[in-house]
């Protein structure tokens, strides 16, 4: 979704959404963002489709005709308007309908959860779900493995996640596995935690220390990044001892390290020469 006339679409779209949903419950919005998830995965497997409902020879209007007929008693009214804002925008490739359709699924189940108030829950969530995939190779690479089917492995994300996360998080977990955006499993967690943060007007900061952070720490590390980037921040907070002592922020593409373990490398670096 890097283009102007695809992010207008996509914006169009859920602007018409968001009014329609005003007063829905975070049920009612879970089950939107159910439906429009469905749709997305409808276009993944279809590229005739998409090119169909792209086409920029044949009016936007008549695209949404076409998508409507499509999905005619088999989603609601609110999702079948949303859909059909989105199709009678503009894209600059079919791929772009598929993201955005995607995108409206994941914030529309990211206003449920907060509508139920467990938004920051399912962010503190998926974070630990992506240490304990970083973490264990194997489950990494069973988790990541896109020749196998997404259902098995969806499987055994519901089996790890049973009774200790959220629905949304399992939800969400979902559509990592299914490669959200046109990622990988990994870094689709990461892209959807960023996300999650920024429906609670946040930056995320991972932040990788030899030990524990006390709460006082971690208050004034926040407050200081907070002054950086304007908004609050969400720590997300990795102990590698490896590191020796220090601590390295990464914040989007910035990243400050002054981990004790870089030191060395420099300095090693230095001898070297």
């Amino acid at each position: 979704m890097a283009s102007g006339v695809t992010n207008q679409a996509y914006a169009d779209a859920a602007e018409r959404l968001h009014a329609d949903t005003a007063s829905s419950t975070g049920a009612q919005l879970a089950s939107v963002a159910d439906e429009l998830l469905s749709v997305a995965g409808l276009l993944r497997g279809q590229p005739r489709l998409r090119r169909a409902l792209t086409d920029p020879s044949r009016p936007g209007e008549d695209r949404a005709d076409l998508f409507r007929s499509l999905l005619a008693g088999k989603a609601a009214e609110v999702t079948a308007d949303a859909l059909a804002e989105l199709v009678a925008g503009r894209f600059s490739k079919p791929s772009d309908l598929l993201d955005a359709t995607e995108r409206l699924g994941v914030d529309t189940l990211l206003a449920s959860a907060q509508k139920d108030g467990v938004l920051a829950e399912v962010e503190d969530e998926l974070f630990r779900f992506s240490q304990i995939v970083s973490g264990t190779p194997q489950l990494a690479s069973a988790l990541s493995d896109i020749g196998a089917p997404v259902a098995p492995r969806a499987k055994l994300v519901e089996d790890l996640l049973a009774g200790k996360a959220q629905s949304v998080t399992v939800r969400l977990v979902r559509v990592a596995l299914e490669g959200f955006g046109g990622r990988g499993f990994e870094p689709s967690l990461t892209r959807l935690i960023e996300l999650t943060a920024a429906q609670r007007d946040r930056e995320v900061a991972y932040v990788t220390v030899a030990k524990p952070l006390g709460e006082a720490e971690e208050t004034a590390l926040g407050a200081k990044l907070a002054a950086i980037y304007g908004r609050e921040v969400s720590l997300k907070v990795d102990v590698d001892p490896a590191i020796i002592g220090g601590v390295s922020v990464r914040v989007g593409s910035d990243l400050y390290d002054g981990t004790i373990l870089r030191r060395l490398n420099a300095a090693k670096q230095s001898f070297a020469k």
